[in-house]
């Protein structure tokens, strides 16, 4: 690129804007991505298990609260809508765990990747835990218990919506801090699967923040209306 700001035509600058749609795909180097899979046996009953608890559980508390929303099922069931939000936020926390078990199950029974398998790599996880486990803890002690389970599609809603760290970082600190835990321990164990696995994670919340953010922002604006016409 000259200093005058005109590019060379051999090297044309790809304008930032553009996002992916500019990446020019037939230069990237797929063997990385051959070797990783290539450490990967995607019909291991193992992986598959932990692939469906992964996709299940944000698919499983969306439909459940929007059907406690809509009908106060759960409110009914329980007596109150504090008792009922423990008891999904507890079910929830089953559910995570088992999640987890059958991530690291699946992770000791596949291959490890000689390429990961180095003291960098290794405390770079280990990191990369440390980071989602602060982005984690410091969530879930900004918003309480029913705060981080769902508890406004109980009608159990916070004054204002939190602005201080971790959301001053990050928008979803307790999914994308669940998410560098995961990274950091397929990284910790060397593990390819873990990588995939780690993906697959992150695209399940990222679909699931597309669903809740737009609900939960309109539960907070019908409060907003209702508080005006008071």
């Amino acid at each position: 690129v000259c200093m005058s700001g005109v590019a060379d035509e051999r090297n044309p600058v790809l304008d930032c804007c553009g996002g992916l749609n500019n990446v020019d795909y037939s230069k990237v180097d797929m063997s990385v991505m051959a070797d990783v899979l290539n450490h990967i046996d995607v019909y291991d009953p193992r992986f598959c298990v932990a692939v469906i608890a992964i996709i299940f559980n944000p698919f499983f508390w969306n439909v459940v609260a929007r059907w406690e929303h809509r009908t106060r099922g759960l409110t009914r069931l329980f007596g109150g809508p504090y008792l009922a939000c423990y008891c999904l936020g507890t079910l929830i926390i089953l559910l995570n765990v088992y999640r987890s078990h059958s991530m690291t199950v699946a992770m000791k029974a596949q291959a490890r990747w000689e390429v990961m398998a180095s003291p960098e790599v290794f405390y770079a996880g280990a990191a990369l835990m440390a980071m989602g486990s602060v982005l984690v803890v410091t969530s879930f002690l900004a918003l309480g218990f029913t705060g981080t389970f769902l508890g406004d599609y109980f009608g159990i809603l916070m004054e204002e919506k939190v602005k201080g760290f971790p959301f001053n970082v990050t928008e979803n600190p307790m999914y994308w801090g669940s998410t560098a835990n995961y990274l950091g321990l397929a990284f910790m164990n060397a593990s390819p699967v873990g990588l995939v696995l780690t993906a697959v994670v992150a695209i399940s919340y990222q679909v699931a923040i597309i669903f809740e953010g737009p609900f939960t922002e309109d539960i907070y604006r019908q409060r907003a209306q209702c508080c005006k016409h008071k």
